[in-house]
């Protein structure tokens, strides 16, 4: 029996129950990992809720770690006893061990830490496939990354900086704009204060940006189409403040033939070759320090209501994570 933090019915932070589960032998195709540390995600929270449905009750929470592994069960060839490993994987990630699929997990170089993979795999890997794959950002891009102090906004200022972009981000507060600028926002809006419209038209000089990329939802829809030039991408990839409903086709023609997509990291990587590609562009950003992953909230595994508390309360900027 091993520690584990499950979920048994819908609801609010206090539904995390903190309790020990059995972890058998792996079976074909498996690997068991002793976790080191467990990534914390926005995502969790939509498992937790019920707005994204578990396909078993109860279940473990979480969707990222890292760690060691301890057994791989029959037919894995490429993964062995005592490799460190990473991962993105729907639900079971907040436990000290777990049974992974060895074809979703990925050898980690040493130059990334545990905690550093755990607070980075599933937001860094998103950051990945939004930057070079939904909209290519190049030298020259114009770009506004909303909640740009956040877990994936943090990541996308400073790789969308190293890559030679315009980088515009709208923060909560001035604490979280100085981190922002820190993290490579050329400009930053404090959208609780300012009209992030308007200031994104003065700040372009009217041209407005190539894609916005949106974690947050719809607080800012649909004014996040009014900061895109004509043809550009809006790109939504989460729901902080709520889903955005009932989304009119037709305002993408009236904001000027725009395009607009909600893509997953599930769907960018579900080849095993893209999601090693994906991981290895990642390791290898970090390692050269041209992106850095500030792990600034750390919890026990038992403490994992509090960090949910924290993350839905905007008390968290950059990375968490739960230790086992």
């Amino acid at each position: 029996m091993v520690a584990a933090v499950r979920v048994h019915k819908h609801g609010g932070p206090e539904v995390l129950t903190f309790e020990e589960v059995d972890v058998p032998a792996p079976g074909p195709g498996q690997i068991r990992v002793k976790q080191h540390a467990c990534g914390i995600n926005y995502i969790d929270t939509y498992f937790r809720v019920g707005m994204y449905p578990a396909p078993t009750m109860p279940f473990v929470a979480g969707n990222e770690g890292a760690g060691e592994v301890t057994a791989v069960g029959p037919g894995v060839t490429d993964i062995k006893v005592g490799d460190r490993i990473a991962y993105v994987v729907a639900l079971g990630g907040y436990a000290a061990e777990r049974l992974l699929p060895a074809d979703r997990v990925v050898k980690m170089p040493p130059s990334i830490s545990y905690e550093q993979a755990a607070g980075m795999m599933l937001k860094g890997m998103t950051a990945r496939y939004l930057l070079r794959k939904t909209y290519k950002v190049e030298k020259g891009t114009s770009l506004l990354i909303h909640a740009a102090a956040g877990g994936v906004g943090s990541i996308l200022s400073q790789w969308a900086n190293h890559l030679g972009a315009t980088v515009i981000g709208t923060v909560g507060d001035k604490q979280k704009g100085e981190l922002a600028k820190k993290q490579g926002c050329h400009h930053v809006i404090l959208y609780r204060d300012e009209d992030f419209v308007a200031r994104v038209k003065e700040i372009t000089g009217g041209k407005l940006c190539d894609v916005v990329y949106d974690g947050v939802g719809k607080a800012t829809f649909p004014a996040s189409l009014d900061c895109i030039r004509p043809i550009g991408l809006f790109c939504s990839f989460g729901s902080a403040s709520g889903s955005i409903d009932a989304f009119n086709i037709n305002l993408l023609q009236a904001k000027g033939s725009l395009f607009a997509t909600r893509p997953t990291l599930n769907t960018y990587t579900a080849k095993r070759e893209d999601l090693v590609e994906t991981a290895n562009d990642l390791f290898d950003v970090v390692s050269k320090g041209l992106v850095k992953i500030p792990v600034t909230q750390k919890y026990a595994l038992k403490d994992a209501v509090k960090a949910h508390q924290d993350l839905e309360g905007r008390k968290t900027t950059g990375s968490s994570i739960l230790t086992p």
